[in-house]
């Protein structure tokens, strides 16, 4: 017996909304695909984005071959030129000038440290100049504190004969804490450095040439 034309039109209606359906079905997965390989794209260059707002980093090459020559971790060179200029070649209100905020006077007494005697402070500009005094100043600084680097850093910002007069002010030749620095900007600029320092070794290992640290 032949089917009822009512029921064949019923089963060809089901049969459309299946293949409607799976249609559906098919245009989601591939929209959920797609958008997972988006997401696969564009979530790293957001984050690479951001980063790079956030915590930049310029002269990689400049700053390892410093360290290496010089003996001073890349990571703290790196969070020094961050917190003083952020990367970006300036001159500040009281001279300081560069990357890494060298004045005038500190310029001039690294050269007669390092025997730069063909110095000129408009080559503080150049980024491979900058770094290389800055990076001098900071393994001195190092050397003259045994190596102890709150010491070296807020002899950085905030001189040498500061630092001498707080040492001596806390009653120790070598030790300083943070809570003994009088300058509320000294303070501030070493604990800024420290956390830059762990962000830049966190960030940039490779880069720097910290893999494997």
């Amino acid at each position: 017996m032949s089917a009822h034309p009512r029921h064949l039109s019923a089963r060809r209606s089901a049969a459309v909304r299946r293949r409607h359906v799976r249609r559906r079905v098919v245009a989601i997965i591939a929209v959920i695909g797609l958008a997972g390989v988006a997401a696969e794209l564009i979530v790293p260059a957001v984050h690479d984005a951001v980063q790079e707002i956030t915590l930049p980093l310029r002269h990689e090459d400049i700053i390892r071959q410093q360290a290496a020559d010089k003996h001073v971790d890349p990571s703290l060179i790196a969070a020094v030129i961050y917190t003083e200029s952020h990367f970006r070649d300036q001159t500040s209100h009281a001279g300081a000038k560069g990357l890494m905020q060298i004045t005038p006077d500190t310029a001039r007494y690294i050269a007669h440290l390092s025997g730069g005697s063909a110095f000129e402070l408009d080559d503080l500009a150049t980024p491979q100049v900058n770094i290389s005094y800055g990076t001098y100043y900071l393994r001195y600084l190092l050397k003259r504190y045994d190596g102890n680097e709150l010491l070296a850093l807020a002899a950085y910002n905030g001189g040498e004969g500061n630092v001498d007069r707080w040492l001596e002010s806390a009653g120790s030749p070598r030790t300083l804490h943070p809570a003994d620095i009088p300058f509320p900007e000294t303070r501030t600029y070493v604990g800024r450095v420290e956390k830059a320092k762990r962000d830049y070794r966190k960030a940039y290992a490779s880069e720097l040439g910290l893999s494997g640290v």
